[in-house]
């Protein structure tokens, strides 16, 4: 069976899921997604005779299911761009329902000859039914073979496998091994497209720890179809931290040269010259830590032969690595049963609810399920309870949960620096199941660690190539000029109680880090208990619904440098302790709900003198004044999805003195402001300011010359924004623009070209006809991102300034279709 055959079926399956939420969430796909839905269902009985059949189609009909394959893979994609596009992009909207119409007929039109599939299936079953298989035996006696023959080598081989293996595994058995198999389908059936479409490589299969990458590996395996394509010449072989390199060496060149053992092992770069038998063979390597094993391991290069590397780092090529995936609701609550009640679902007279909540716990990591299950194995539900009250804190269900479950979680931090492991830990600070900006991340490393934003975004990167942390997809991230600040990293729950519990050992006021686990109503009793203590904590998080003055109490932070504080609520009161901390330095607010929130009590900023990072997201903007105490080292202030309340504009209020070392100011989301408060051009300290997002603006103030510190100006998705003043030519140091999704925007001031220092221009998606003639004299440009259709503009621009690159981007959107 061709690879392209048992693909349409997950693709099918995958699609169908992702359109039955489509046309739950947004009414404007519905009537499109329920055909689609139809469509689909009808067909995928027909999908799925031809996935499971097990014999190779011709060329012609691999050809026609190649065709559906990938047309229900763009279908895919499209039903992801649908999901993920935002409420109030209506001209994007608009965009994807005319595609999602265009993707129904196309199927449809495909689905009309339906005689023509179930042929196909008929044809593919008599043959996949009159097909003896007696390969099996001379694959099984090899198999024998082979085994007999790996335990005279290297002083232990198969024996010695056997035992790393169980300790990887701790007490896992074949039961567990079944039990672990669940839910890894998908991810089998796409390393599987990986290694069959290659003539040999490395390949990686990576997550954190776990989640099922041996469990997978082990699957693969035996897996029919690998043991076929591979002539049945699998190695195993197990890595682990302090591997003995050499005895490995020397089993992997035994096995993929055919050399006799007596041979000796070649040195590394090892090129082979000799005649080779054209035969495949699989290296699977189990456990690996470190890229440095990695090419020890990986030397020899021999043709046909494949290795797959299992890890829980990125060791390979992105292209060529599976992200191991955490189960789905369902396939979570079928292995807990499994390892709880040794049945797929719950008993009969068992409360369900609470198998659901403890289960979710576990956020679909399969070794969590396992070891929460298994320890919850015949105890009475109140016990249950208390488990499930512990683990929503973050604590251990019991002193197995804590030894088989975060004990072996922690050996992924072993290789981690010092600087590395604390801005991990740094990530329990953050409520459960939300998204982290990277902005308030990386802005809190800088200030409590003391490393510069270079180092600390590159910690951010080795953190989720180890799978301790998820970055968002975003082509801007790392991109030198890139915002952070709508960009975002998530973590598995599980992780995250690693973190938990590792910060929260000792007592309450000596630990480091004083954490909220999840939201409450009130502050935590054990806090109040020890008041009477001052807390040496350096990072404080605090997580509840509206608090006001009397739910406060006294607590005392001297050595506080991070507060954040997280509620979901209209009205606020904030915290009366904020005053005693003398050495605070960055402060998140965050409201998660619905509507903006009323700050009270703000006048408590007045001793914030050391605070340098304000970050206020969904509040309404206090009003400045004259009597405002100045921040005098705030170098850095968001004002994210914010009622603005023409705080910056108010008569006579000098902000230059309120704010007097601001460098970088951004406002983004915010749909009450309209015009760029002329006040803002006093700050002369301003190196970065970002308006974005923001639908009704419509002017930038003429004075905006006086900001002659100003590196980089972000304007971008302002639909309102009609020009750019012309003033902005005297801004002599800047060196990056971006002006894109300004679709009200026609041109760029003509005396651009005076902007001797700029480097970079993103102008995607406006609707410019023309470029200044004086944009020859860039003379620093090096990079301009434009639409396709205007890319011709800069060609001139391309011959007077060497280096420059043009890139022609596609547009998110287009309304290109209303002309029709």
């Amino acid at each position: 069976m061709a690879v392209t055959d048992f693909f349409v079926g997950e693709i099918a399956t995958e699609l169908l899921k992702q359109l039955v939420f489509l046309s739950a969430k947004a009414c404007r796909y519905k009537g499109t997604a329920e055909n689609l839905i139809a469509l689909i269902e009808d067909v995928q009985p027909t999908i799925k005779e031809i996935q499971f059949g097990g014999v190779e189609l011709p060329a012609h009909r691999q050809a026609q299911i190649r065709m559906l394959s990938e047309t229900l893979e763009k279908g895919r994609k499209l039903t992801e761009n649908c999901l993920s596009c935002r409420r109030w992009n209506v001209g994007r909207q608009l965009y994807l329902s005319k595609k999602m119409e265009k993707l129904e007929k196309t199927i449809a039109a495909f689905f009309r000859g339906p005689i023509l599939t179930n042929i196909l299936a008929d044809v593919h079953l008599l043959r996949a039914n009159s097909d003896v298989r007696w390969d099996r035996v001379d694959r099984n006696l090899e198999i024998m073979n082979e085994q007999l023959g790996s335990m005279k080598i290297g002083g232990g081989g198969m024996i010695t496998d056997a035992l790393k293996l169980a300790e990887a595994m701790e007490i896992e058995t074949t039961d567990d091994l079944e039990k672990f198999g669940v839910g890894l389908e998908l991810g089998k059936t796409k390393v599987k497209k990986m290694m069959f479409n290659s003539n040999g490589g490395i390949f990686g299969i990576s997550g954190m720890g776990g989640v099922g990458k041996t469990t997978l590996a082990r699957e693969l395996e035996r897996d029919d179809q690998v043991q076929r394509h591979f002539e049945n010449r699998i190695l195993f072989l197990t890595v682990s931290q302090s591997p003995i390199l050499e005895e490995l060496r020397a089993r992997i060149w035994y096995f993929v040269s055919g050399c006799e053992s007596a041979n000796p092992v070649p040195d590394s770069n090892f090129q082979f010259e000799g005649q080779v038998v054209q035969t495949r063979k699989l290296v699977i390597l189990d456990d690996v830590w470190t890229t440095q094993a990695l090419d020890r391991l990986t030397s020899f290069k021999i043709p046909g032969c494949t290795t797959l590397v299992v890890s829980r780092s990125k060791l390979t090529e992105p292209k060529s690595t599976y992200d191991v995936e955490v189960l789905t609701e369902d396939e979570a609550i079928s292995l807990f049963c499994l390892c709880a009640f040794g049945q797929k679902s719950v008993p009969s007279g068992f409360c369900k609810n609470l198998v659901k909540q403890v289960a979710s716990e576990c956020k679909g990591l399969p070794l969590a399920l396992k070891v929460t299950g298994a320890s919850l194995k015949e105890k009475p539900e109140k016990y249950w309870e208390g488990v499930l009250q512990r683990l929503s804190r973050g604590e251990p269900a019991d002193e197995t949960h804590e030894s088989r479950l975060l004990h072996q979680m922690e050996a992924s931090l072993e290789n981690l620096d010092p600087t590395t492991k604390e801005c991990f830990l740094d990530l329990g600070a953050f409520p459960e199941d939300r998204k982290i900006p990277l902005d308030v991340l990386i802005n809190m490393w800088i200030e409590i660690h003391d490393i510069e934003e270079g180092t600390a975004f590159a910690i951010l990167v080795d953190l989720s190539h180890k799978n301790l942390l998820t970055l968002g997809k975003d082509p801007r991230l790392g991109s030198l000029y890139a915002s952070h600040y709508d960009i975002f990293v998530t973590q598995h729950d599980v992780l995250r109680d690693l973190a938990l519990h590792i910060s929260n050992v000792g007592k309450v006021n000596r630990r480091k880090r004083l954490l909220m686990p999840k939201r409450e109503s009130e502050l935590p009793r054990e806090w109040e208990r020890n008041n009477d203590d001052q807390y040496i904590a350096q990072i404080v998080s605090i997580h509840t619904g509206q608090m006001n003055e009397m739910e406060w109490f006294d607590m005392e932070f001297p050595k506080a440098e991070i507060l954040i504080l997280n509620f979901s609520s209209d009205k606020y009161v904030l915290p009366p302790f904020i005053t005693k901390m003398n050495r605070l330095r960055v402060l998140v607010i965050i409201n998660n709900g619905m509507s903006p929130a009323v700050l009270h009590d703000f006048s408590i900023f007045a001793n914030l003198s050391k605070l340098r990072s304000l970050w206020l997201e969904r509040v309404h903007v206090p009003d400045l004044s004259n009597t405002t105490v100045p921040l005098k080292n705030l170098n850095k202030m968001s004002l994210i999805l914010c009622k603005i309340n023409n705080s910056f504009n108010q008569t006579g209020v000098d902000v230059a003195n309120i704010f007097p070392k601001l460098g970088d100011l951004t406002i983004d989301h915010c749909d009450d402001l309209v015009a760029l408060p002329s006040s803002i051009c006093r700050m002369m300290s301003l190196n970065c300011l970002s308006i974005t997002n923001c639908p009704r603006l419509g002017a930038l103030p003429k004075n905006l010359s006086k900001l002659q510190g100003l590196e980089l100006l972000r304007l971008y998705a302002c639909p309102e924004l009609e020009a750019l003043p012309v003033e902005i030519c005297e801004l002599h140091r800047l060196k990056y623009i971006d002006i894109s999704q300004c679709v009200s925007l026609s041109c760029l001031p003509e005396k651009i070209g005076k902007l001797k220092k700029l480097e970079k221009i993103d102008m995607r998606e406006c609707c410019f006809s023309d470029r200044p003639s004086s944009a020859v004299s860039l003379e620093s440009l090096r990079h301009v991102i434009c639409d396709t259709d205007v890319a011709f503009m800069w060609d001139e621009v391309k011959k007077a300034v060497p280096g420059l690159k043009i890139e022609a981007a596609e547009k998110c959107f287009s309304l290109d279709w209303l002309d029709e």
